[in-house]
Order: structure tokens, then sequence, then C-alpha cells
């Protein structure tokens, strides 16, 4: 049987327009339909022209939001000696060495991000099947994999992300809170499109982006224009 629709939902679809939206435009009417009784994570749902099963297509990357996330990050960071002091007063969440990966491997999941020294790859490499569908492996790609723990903790912290395109070459991304101002998401999701333009894969071929949602974590799915997007520079409507 199929699922009822809310009312609340069929109210917040009828605002939505079958369209593409100028940014501006569409990340006020994010804000509008973030109607929950929670504070909504304003998500972006990207469709890129790449296929990720070969590895001269794979897109994994960070992107630092100029805006931050709007969430507080807890990070953990597996080192080694005086490395492990470092991490904890530049504010890690948790630090530790051996007994830090034990625990991760006995459940221990009370963080958002982890970060490695290269020493302690190969002990952290058995935790994959713990960290890989999570999506919480380290990786020097990800800028996650790295001897300045200090530099690396406090970008984390302030809004740097680490994300990737998944299997069907989507990328999947919160850029902020529905509270920001829609200047700010605009910020955001400006900085996003220039990183995952940067990092265009070798491999991609013909159309490199093919879509580009924006919602709030309970609203509709709103377009966005993606070519006004990139030929914006920022200040034109903001």
């Amino acid at each position: 049987m199929a699922r009822k629709t809310s009312r609340r939902v069929t109210e917040l679809q009828g605002k939505v327009e079958k369209r593409a939206y100028e940014p501006l435009e569409a990340l006020k009417l994010l804000k509008e339909t973030a109607t929950a009784k929670f504070s909504e994570s304003a998500e972006a749902h990207i469709r890129l022209g790449i296929d990720p099963k070969y590895t001269d297509q794979q897109l994994r990357t960070t992107v630092a939001l100029p805006k931050g996330t709007g969430q507080e990050i807890r990070v953990a960071v597996v080192a080694r000696g005086e490395k492990v002091a470092e991490a904890e007063a530049a504010g890690a969440d948790l630090f530790g060495s051996e007994e830090l990966i034990d625990e991760i491997a006995k459940g221990q999941m009370n963080f958002d991000l982890l970060i490695a020294t290269p020493d302690m790859m190969p002990k952290v490499a058995r935790l994959g099947r713990v960290l890989g569908p999570r999506g919480l492996m380290p990786s020097p790609k990800g800028g996650s994999v790295t001897t300045e723990l200090e530099k690396a903790i406090k970008e984390f912290k302030a809004g740097k992300l680490e994300f990737r395109a998944d299997r069907s070459g989507i990328v999947h991304l919160s850029f902020g809170k529905a509270d920001f101002s829609a200047e700010d998401l605009l910020e955001n999701i400006k900085a996003l499109q220039e990183c995952i333009d940067r990092n265009r894969p070798s491999g991609a071929k013909g159309r490199y982006w093919r879509s580009l949602y924006v919602s709030a974590t309970m609203g509709p799915s709103i377009e966005i224009d993606i070519s006004t997007l990139r030929d914006m520079k920022m200040g034109d409507e903001a």
C-alpha cells in the first residue's frame, strides 16, 4: 500500500515549481519550506556525469564551507606519542593510540570524523569493516590522514567537510542549516560548486554537471540552475 503523504508535505510540495530556480531564489524557498519542529539541515544532491567504478572517475575530496556547517563536529584522532598530546591540545574530542583503535573496534563510535597520522594507518586499516560503511575511514585525499593535526582539527571543526560521489555518481552533502541566511547558504553552495569543478576527475567525459537539487531535511527538492551558479561571482546576488 502506498504511503500517504501528509498535509504538511503536500502543501510544501505545492510551493515548488517544476523548473530550475535561480540560486538565491532556490535557497530562499528552501528556508520557506523548512517547517519541521527541529533545526533542519540544508542538503545538496548533485548528480555528476561520472562512473565511480573506474578509478579515474572517482571524486573524493574536502570543501571548506565559508559560513561553516552549523553543526558541532566531534573529532577523534589516532596517533602515537607526542602527537596524541598535540591532538588533545588542539581540541580533539577523542584521542589515543592502539587503545582507541580497540575501543572503536568494540563499537565506540562517538565521533563524526576520524583523523589518523600516517604511521597509524596500518593499524587503523583493520577497522575498515566498521568505519567503511559509515564513511569514516581516514583518507589522505580527504585530508584526514595527516601529521598536521592542529591544522586539520581546527579546519574540520570550523566547517571543512569531506565528501565523495557514491557509486551512482551522486554527491549528497549538508551545506549548512536551514536557519542560515539565504546569502550565507549561497556562499556555502558556491564554495561546494567551485570545489567540485576544481576536482573534476580526469576520466570524466561529456557533460559533468547533470543536476543540482537542494532541500531542507524534511522539505521538498528544489532544482537550482547549474549554469547560473557556475557563472556567478560572489556578490552578484548577495
